[in-house]
């Protein structure tokens, strides 16, 4: 897969909460075989960590609700897996405004080639789901797709090709594998991404380095990163913007979302390995 680069001369502004793992997916060059093996270097089954989540609300900053992310060993039909879960709560205060449960499945190899991802998402009144099967014949790369919408109705797609296909989960634990020393302020990856719906090019920026501390009470030096949309014609919107730390492990610490009525942000609060 051919990796285009460029640079950015101004951040825009934005969001898209259904992209929150979207963050460290594709920090770095993919690699271009369509079943895309890779050595895991960053993390290991046991991995749990938890956010705060809070929300902008009339020029105060308020507790929305909290994230959870655990990577555990599993098994999928037979063989040896990862199994990744994101959950996403909003508390009593924030279902006033705006309910959000949003539980995302992802089920990965060792070798961190995707098998399995689903999403259902609950966000205000509307419910969907988006499921993606990932097989891999003759060495090409198939994207089986079914996407629920807020009516109950069901679509089928279906997506080939040569090139590395990831979605929201597996994108990001490729991604913490590999080493951004030579990125440069500026510098743009493009890399392919699938939902219930379609693979569509997504866009990365690198924004630098800066000390961040969390809500585990500890600094971290991070690498910073946005997700950008396009609404027209070479105009960006910044979908949301994410710290991770600047090390092998490159753990998310932080992450600022921009939404249409407003702004949201998850800092870490507890970060634990299990054996």
């Amino acid at each position: 897969m051919n990796m285009k680069v460029k640079h950015l001369s101004y951040p825009p502004s934005r969001w898209g909460l259904l992209l929150f793992f979207t963050f460290h997916f594709s920090l770095f060059t993919l690699p271009s075989h369509a079943q895309c093996p890779t050595e895991n270097t960053a993390f290991k089954a046991g991995e749990d960590l938890t956010y705060d989540l809070y929300f902008h609300w009339k020029f105060i900053w308020v507790k929305c609700g909290a994230a959870h992310y655990t990577m555990r060993s599993a098994t999928y039909k037979g063989q040896q897996a990862l199994r990744n879960d994101l959950l996403f709560t909003s508390n009593k205060r924030c279902d006033l405004v705006f309910t959000m449960r949003d539980t995302l499945i992802s089920y990965i190899t060792p070798q961190l080639v995707p098998l399995y991802f689903r999403k259902g998402s609950l966000e205000g009144k509307n419910y969907t789901v988006d499921e993606v099967w990932y097989t891999y014949p003759k060495g090409r790369s198939h994207v089986k797709q079914h996407f629920l919408n807020r009516h109950g109705e069901w679509s089928e797609h279906h997506h080939e090709s040569d090139d590395c296909n990831y979605d929201m989960l597996s994108i990001l634990s490729l991604a913490r594998t590999f080493d951004p020393t030579h990125y440069k302020i500026g510098q743009r990856i493009h890399f392919p991404m699938a939902t219930g719906k379609k693979v569509e090019t997504q866009t990365l920026v690198y924004r630098g380095k800066k000390d961040w501390k969390a809500n585990d009470k500890k600094t971290y030096h991070c690498l910073i990163f946005s997700l950008l949309d396009y609404e027209e014609k070479d105009k960006d919107k910044e979908l949301l913007r994410f710290y991770v730390t600047d090390d092998a492990r490159h753990m998310p610490v932080r992450i600022d979302f921009y939404l249409k009525f407003g702004t949201a942000k998850a800092y870490l609060a507890k970060s634990t390995l299990k054996n």
